[in-house]
């Protein structure tokens, strides 16, 4: 597995992107999806990464910069073919490790409370995240779950 920054002009990424975003509107209200579209994960404070083995795209994930001491993660998602095989959890060791490069003292996500999301949320908390109240601009929703890592 090769994990890579990627620009967001392939076809493979808008794909797995498009089925994310679908995926999150399946599962949860219209108003507290906070999965980000294609054209929001092109700003210049969010770095997006893509998991390949050959020409196969296998997953992805990203890191915002929220300040210059903390970050949030963003799209993670693995391609349904590709699930249980460990790429969520070498993404998330790839972004932990560069927020730390980066000095960040802190790492946060949202994702959401639905059963849906428990593989989610038992991979945070396998990786020492734990579970806090909203940060930066969420306000506390029942159908989502905000996570911290100290690093």
């Amino acid at each position: 597995m090769e994990i890579r920054e990627d620009d967001l002009t392939g076809k493979a990424i808008a794909d797995l992107l498009r089925e994310h975003l679908e995926n999150m509107y399946e599962i949860t209200p219209p108003e507290s999806v906070h999965a980000l579209d294609l054209e929001a994960l092109r700003s210049p404070d969010i770095t997006f990464w893509a998991a390949w083995e050959g020409n196969e795209l296998l997953g992805c994930g990203a890191l915002k910069e929220l300040d210059p001491r903390s970050g949030e993660i963003k799209s993670m998602r693995t391609a349904n073919i590709h699930r249980r095989k460990g790429v969520a959890s070498k993404i998330l060791e790839h972004i932990i490790q560069e927020a730390k490069r980066r000095g960040y003292d802190r790492l946060n996500l949202e994702t959401g409370s639905f059963p849906e999301f428990a593989p989610a949320r038992a991979l945070y908390t396998r990786y020492g995240f734990e579970y806090r109240g909203p940060f930066a601009d969420y306000i506390d929703d029942p159908n989502s779950v905000f996570m911290t890592k100290k690093l």
